[in-house]
Formats: structure tokens, sequence, C-alpha cells
């Protein structure tokens, strides 16, 4: 079945693949996704398969079932308190593109890197790139959803003051371990695959580490001051730094160790 299916075009596969998992997700009794979510993460999926292959895929996969795992857990009581996601967590086309936008613009220039060796950027720091993204998004995702579910004390990022759990820019000693974790369990998923190598699970967990709590400060700060600032297009930003900020630090590292 495997030589078969190497055999095939990659974007065949991911067409097909995708497709057929679409037609059991919207049959599925639980919707992780709204209907036009499932579209959306359709599209993804086939870019993704396309490009990366099943390592790239099942990095995606991960976030995806991790994540949507996460954001259920006390829903009840994150409902009661008015701090749950909307749609009791189904996510739309806004949600996977903000989370997703980052790993996919470094999926394609991968393939560019790829054909085209004097392209400027390496392949091997690309696919950093791509898998500290998902790193950085579970890692906030974690942090959050934990955060808002078990967190016994939360201060405000920028002044240590203690707030309520789910004001925009809090953090608490549950939620920053569950983020830090869920950055390493992201990233040996990358290794696992061959999409990355050991050193860079340093790299994807402090830059995830980094990138969250920056985006922190953003939601502390700027959040609530400007309407067009959204949530997505702060988690856009949150994986761009986690994916840039990763980047650098394996290029500083490869730079100073030759």
């Amino acid at each position: 079945m495997l030589s078969l299916i190497n055999g095939l075009n990659p974007w065949v596969v991911a067409i097909i693949l995708n497709t057929v998992l679409l037609a059991v997700a919207w049959v599925a009794k639980k919707k992780l996704l709204t209907p036009a979510g499932y579209f959306h993460a359709w599209m993804l999926g086939i870019l993704i398969w396309g490009t990366l292959g099943f390592p790239g895929y099942l990095v995606v996969m991960f976030y995806f079932l991790v994540g949507s795992f996460v954001t259920k857990v006390g829903m009840a009581q994150k409902e009661a308190e008015g701090i749950a996601e909307k749609r009791s967590g189904a996510r739309g086309p806004e949600n996977v593109w903000g989370s997703a936008l980052t790993a996919t613009i470094c999926a394609l220039l991968s393939v560019i890197a790829t054909s085209y060796p004097e392209f400027p950027i390496p392949n091997s720091l690309l696919l950093l790139g791509y898998v500290a993204s998902f790193s950085t998004k579970l890692s906030d995702t974690c942090a959050s959803e934990i955060g808002k579910a078990y967190g016994q004390r939360t201060f405000l990022i920028t002044t240590l003051q203690p707030v309520a759990r789910g004001t925009e820019g809090a953090v608490s000693l549950e939620g920053t371990l569950a983020g830090v974790v869920a950055s390493l369990a992201q990233a040996l998923i990358g290794l696992g695959v061959g999409l990355i190598n050991f050193l860079d699970l340093g790299w994807c967990v402090l830059a995830a580490f980094i990138a969250t709590n920056i985006e922190s400060v953003i939601g502390a700060t700027l959040q609530s001051r400007y309407t067009w600032l959204t949530n997505e297009l702060v988690n856009i930003l949150n994986t761009l730094i986690g994916a840039l900020t990763a980047m650098l630090l394996g290029w500083l590292w490869l730079s100073l160790s030759h």
C-alpha cells in the first residue's frame, strides 16, 4: 500500500486523502470545525501533503487534534465564566489560517528551496520554521486553555498584578508549564518524522516560549486598543515570531559552529 501511495503524484494523494477525511469529519457527530472551517482545512491539508508529504501532514494533524482536545477541556466551566472560545471551540476559516498561515508559507518556500539550491534560505531552516510555528501555536493554545481551566493564580504579564482568568495578557504557572510541554511534544513529532534534528528541539521550545510571552504582551497592551488587531491576526504574528526566532537561532548556531 505504501509503495502504491509513494508511486502516485503527491498532489493526487493529497486531494484523495483530504477529501476522504473531509467526508468522514462531515458525518461525524462531534464537530471540531465549522462547515467553512472544514473546507479551508481541506485546502490546508492538500497544500501541506502536496509540499511536505506525510511528515508535514502528521505535524499539522497533531497540532489540530491536540489543540482541539485541549480547547474542550473544562468547556462547561469556561463557558459559565464567559471565557470559552466561541462556537464551543469549533474552528472557522479564520482560525485555520490564523494557526497555519506561517507554516504554509514555510512549506511552500521549502519546495522552492529544494528545487533551487541558490535560494537564500536553506531548506533545513524552513523546515525548522514550519515545525516551530506549530510548536508555538500549540504552546499558546495549551497555555491559554489550561490556564483558563486550571490556573489558580493568574497575573497580567506586563504588571504581574492579579487578574481574572481569561483576561487578555494573563499568564499562570499551570498554563505556562502546559505550554512548554506542548511545544516540546509538537517538536518531538517534527523530530520523529525527520523534519528537524535533535538540536532543533531546543530552538522550537525556546522560540515558542518567547513568542507566546510576546503574544501575551501584545494582548495586554495593544489588542484592546485596536479593533483591527483580532485574535486571528495576533495568532499569525505569534506563529511568525516563533518561526522566525527558531530559524534565527538555528542560523546563528550554524554560523558559529562553522
